[in-house]
């Protein structure tokens, strides 16, 4: 199992409001986490560095080898909970942060399976020569409208209300996660990213870089050109995972 990672401001910001980490915690296991904050240029960056810590730290403290499935279930909803804490806390606490938060995506890949975590819109990916298969349920006002029948799904990506999301970390006292879980057979990539790198590529553009591209090594690179030559208005971050 390999794994790389790369985040960047994007062409239009200039504060990278996105965090990332990878944490190998033990010899058969990695978790990933992808954090795209918002709140303005004084808290979005600390909403997402803030959860991304609180988050890897109480899943390393807590996690053992021989967990089974409903245990790590637990961990991960209890990691989840206690970043939104923190998170929710500083934000009451000092005025300058008032209103941050932060969407939230993580992977627990423990041999040929993964459990899956998010909040939010940041997405995460299974990508092979089979395909690409959003994992992953966006937590948006745009993914309700799909859902109920009021907006077409092609339309979604470019829709003007896109970033406004229903679910973050940090935004109310108690939030809600997701929980996804995946059989990852050998060959099969996971991707974690924010919207900044979606927004700009659509899945069969990204299950061609992933899959046809030079090297595994080079294909977050890759992705953020890509979303950088398009204008990358956002933040943009992607982790890959190669198993």
């Amino acid at each position: 199992m390999q794994s790389w990672g790369l985040t960047d401001p994007g062409c239009v910001r200039t504060q990278n409001q996105d965090s990332y980490q990878i944490e190998q915690l033990d010899r058969n296991t990695l978790l990933c986490v992808v954090c795209d904050g918002m709140g303005g240029a004084r808290s979005g960056n600390i909403a997402s560095t803030l959860a991304v810590d609180v988050f890897v730290q109480e899943i390393k403290r807590t996690w053992t080898a021989s967990m089974e499935k409903e245990k790590i279930e637990q961990m991960l909803r209890g990691a989840v909970k206690l970043a939104n804490f923190t998170v929710y806390d500083q934000a009451a606490q000092f005025e300058e942060f008032s209103g941050m938060g932060t969407t939230l995506v993580a992977a627990l890949i423990r041999g040929k399976e993964a459990v899956i975590v998010n909040v939010g819109d940041s997405r995460a990916y299974a990508v092979d020569s089979d395909g690409i298969r959003q994992l992953t349920k966006d937590h948006s006002l745009v993914q309700m409208m799909v859902e109920r029948g009021e907006l077409p799904p092609e339309l979604a990506r470019s829709y003007p209300g896109k970033n406004f999301i229903t679910r973050a970390i940090g935004t109310e006292t108690v939030v809600e996660c997701d929980i996804f879980h995946t059989k990852i057979d050998k060959g099969v990539c996971l991707l974690l990213c924010s919207d900044g790198l979606c927004n700009m590529m659509d899945d069969q553009e990204i299950l061609f870089e992933v899959v046809h591209g030079v090297s595994k090594q080079h294909c977050c690179q890759r992705l953020l050109d890509i979303a950088k030559n398009r204008g990358a208005p956002d933040n943009v971050t992607c982790v890959l995972i190669q198993i």
